[in-house]
């Protein structure tokens, strides 16, 4: 995995060797740009600003004044990337109207307006001068004594030659030696334009950096990795299911007909009592099999759809099942997983809690959004925390930005209702 930051590749033996010292130098030397051009930006308007506020000329530029912590952040939110390649979460309200003066209202109220613009006049007054200075300490002074034989050659007429302008060599062995010392200075220095760079990437991300848009984009990317999480999960049962379907499955069917016909040609006696046990373990266990593979993914969710998966479903439950979906497409596979087990758990606890006497499934697609309820004519009173799994459902469902609500008074009825948004895909097959 490559080093996300300037820091995780000074860790690493090959920082001398990569391209993050020269980023660290190119990342210090445009904050020396950036920062002399602000200054010299922020002194002529506040020069000219100043004096013309008097006669209300000079206001508008001290607005302009007021905003130059803007452009300077969204550069540096750039400029950061060539150290740390986490982006800077950086977000400005929305203006609640159109137009100019609704554009500088928001701004000039914004916390962040005025935390930017403390971070341009740090820049333009002490961090640039620092961004300048750690550039020439670690490049200019290194290389300087690096090319001391190459003056020698030239300037010097291989004679002598001037080390800084302070120093006179004047025999090629020390003129090699000053450079091999450069050499070794620039490699020190490497670390020390990476630490500088680093810290001056983490004061900028402290000062500039929105709290509410770094927590906003982790809430986000929690959120896509739950959903990847679970589009793998229901990926491993399809998986789990088709295995077990093309494989053991077919195995115990044909297990079960090779005992059926052995206990056909077996004579009457102990033998022949003897299959008969086995043809009957053999099919009890094709049995449970089957109910096995059914409750991890049934096949019928995936080859017809929701629709068929939920009659399915009803037709299995003890109590009487009204169903009443329609469905002119099929939703994304996680959302129709994710619906089908929960109208299954539902009717599972119809079945073994309510002592209700019938139950009904109904819902559709409507507003972009899949809805589905069960409601039964039994007892009431259900709790969600009692241990009915409707509570790990319902996290199921929140991770696809799902609601489910469910009412149960004392004495019934009981009414779960779940919402999906989403949009159909591919038409219901109707053959089921």
């Amino acid at each position: 995995m490559h080093p996300r930051n300037v820091w995780q590749a000074m860790s690493r033996p090959g920082f001398l060797l990569s391209a993050w010292p020269w980023r660290s130098a190119a990342y210090l030397l445009s904050g020396a740009v950036t920062g002399a051009a602000t200054l010299v930006g922020i002194v002529t308007l506040a020069a000219v600003g100043g004096p013309l506020s008097v006669v209300l000329v000079g206001l508008p530029l001290l607005v302009v004044l007021a905003l130059t912590g803007i452009p300077v952040a969204w550069a540096e939110r750039r400029r950061v990337r060539l150290v740390d390649r986490e982006p800077m979460a950086g977000r400005h309200r929305v203006p609640t109207a159109p137009g100019l003066w609704a554009w500088l209202r928001t701004r000039l109220r914004e916390r962040a307006t005025w935390r930017e613009l403390g971070y341009a006049l740090l820049s333009a007054v002490l961090l640039w001068p620092v961004d300048a200075l750690a550039v020439t300490l670690a490049l200019v002074l290194p290389l300087s004594l690096v090319v001391t034989p190459l003056l020698m050659a030239t300037a010097g007429d291989g004679h002598e030659a001037k080390v800084l302008k302070q120093w006179t060599v004047t025999t090629w062995p020390t003129a090699f030696g000053v450079a091999l010392l450069g050499l070794l200075l620039l490699g020190l220095c490497a670390y020390v334009l990476g630490v500088t760079a680093g810290a001056r990437a983490e004061l900028a991300r402290l000062l500039i950096a929105s709290r509410e848009g770094e927590l906003d984009a982790k809430v986000v990317e929690l959120a896509r990795s739950r959903v990847r999480l679970v589009d793998a999960f229901e990926a491993e049962r399809r998986r789990i299911e088709r295995d077990l379907h093309d494989g053991a499955q077919q195995r115990l069917v044909a297990l079960t007909m090779a005992l059926g016909l052995a206990r056909l040609d077996a004579p009457p006696g102990a033998l022949a009592d003897r299959l008969t046990r086995a043809h009957e373990e053999a099919g009890q266990a094709l049995a449970e099999l089957r109910e096995l593979i059914h409750g991890i993914h049934p096949k019928v969710l995936t080859d017809y759809g929701l629709q068929a998966a939920v009659s399915d479903a009803a037709d299995r439950c003890a109590i009487p099942v009204d169903v009443d979906l329609e469905l002119p497409g099929r939703p994304p596979r996680a959302v129709e997983s994710a619906a089908y087990f929960v109208v299954r758990e539902a009717l599972a606890n119809v079945d073994r809690h309510s002592g209700a006497g019938g139950s009904r499934v109904s819902g559709g697609h409507r507003g972009g959004r899949l809805v589905l309820e069960v409601r039964d004519d039994g007892r009431g009173g259900a709790d969600p925390s009692a241990g009915s799994g409707l509570t790990g459902l319902a996290d199921r469902v929140s991770v696809l930005d799902g609601r489910l609500a469910l009412t149960s008074p004392p004495g019934g009825p009981t009414l779960l209702r779940v919402e999906f948004p989403c949009e159909l895909t591919e038409a219901a097959d109707r053959s089921a």
